[in-house]
């Protein structure tokens, strides 16, 4: 069980990173299988939490650059064959049964898909349409270098919260963080396909998913989420004189945080009635 859920957590990211690369309609298919199988690996992870089997959230380096699409599919195709005998060993057969008829269809519509030439890896560091300074350009890039790694970061991290938690209070505000980082880092990692330099987010720390104490964890994140509220501000300064299109983005996301933080303190706020226990 623990292989599979790392596998899947690979292919989850190498079906979402193949919906950067693409710039055609292949892109909304990807990016629909990837969330697929970001169910799945919840799915996966409430079974070994049910089973009391001990995981983690730890992965290989997922490679992914490539010149052609197809390349992409190919190798997910057979992380995905793989994932299928993989499924044969688990207890829970209605879930096995679930996931493998999922699987078959992806390999089906992934075989199926026309080919493109991937420029995500261009290092070009320049948006379409959009003539950026030096400046702009340098700021843009360490910012989604860094923030596309803090939403995947967010993501892993309360899903683990949720997965361990049993208070529909709680969850709701973790899956609403959940949903969010999804969204910033899709828009993250579609910029950074545009620009040349897309990558996948570096491996998390044990440390930081595997929290002992909520409340300083929440309390922190608040004093992160202001932190990434100035620099989405530096951000949008930064190329307000060459894109009023970015900036107005940038001061969109900024904008998305203030709720964040709101949620966080709300749940603060729940911790200190004791309404948890």
């Amino acid at each position: 069980m623990k292989t599979l859920l790392i596998k899947t957590h690979e292919v989850w990211l190498e079906m979402l990173m193949a919906g950067f690369m693409s710039h055609t309609q292949n892109r909304q298919t990807l990016y629909d299988f990837s969330d697929i199988l970001f169910r799945h690996f919840t799915w996966i992870e409430h079974e070994m939490i049910e089973r009391k089997e001990a995981y983690d959230y730890d992965r290989d380096i997922i490679p992914i650059k490539v010149d052609r699409l197809s390349d992409m599919l190919k190798a997910i195709t057979t992380h995905l064959l793989d994932l299928k005998l993989q499924l044969l060993g688990m207890e829970n057969k209605a879930l096995a049964s679930r996931i493998t008829s999922d699987l078959t269809y992806m390999v089906s519509v992934l075989g199926r898909m026309n080919d493109e030439v991937i420029t995500a890896f261009s290092m070009e560091r320049q948006m379409p349409n959009m003539q950026l300074s030096e400046e702009a350009r340098d700021a843009l890039t360490l910012f989604l270098f860094d923030e596309s790694y803090k939403e995947y970061e967010l993501i892993m991290v309360y899903n683990y919260l949720k997965a361990h938690s049993d208070d529909a209070y709680l969850n709701r505000i973790f899956q609403i963080l959940i949903d969010e980082s999804f969204f910033h880092l899709k828009c993250f990692g579609d910029m950074m396909a545009k620009m040349g330099i897309l990558a996948v987010p570096r491996i998390i720390m044990k440390e930081l998913y595997q929290v002992e104490d909520v409340v300083k964890f929440l309390k922190d994140g608040i004093e992160e989420e202001l932190a990434a509220k100035e620099e989405c501000k530096k951000l949008s300064d930064a190329v307000g004189n060459d894109s009023k299109e970015l900036s107005d983005f940038f001061d969109f996301i900024n904008a998305q945080e203030n709720y964040h933080i709101d949620l966080m303190k709300d749940a603060l706020a729940y911790y200190a009635r004791g309404a948890h226990e």
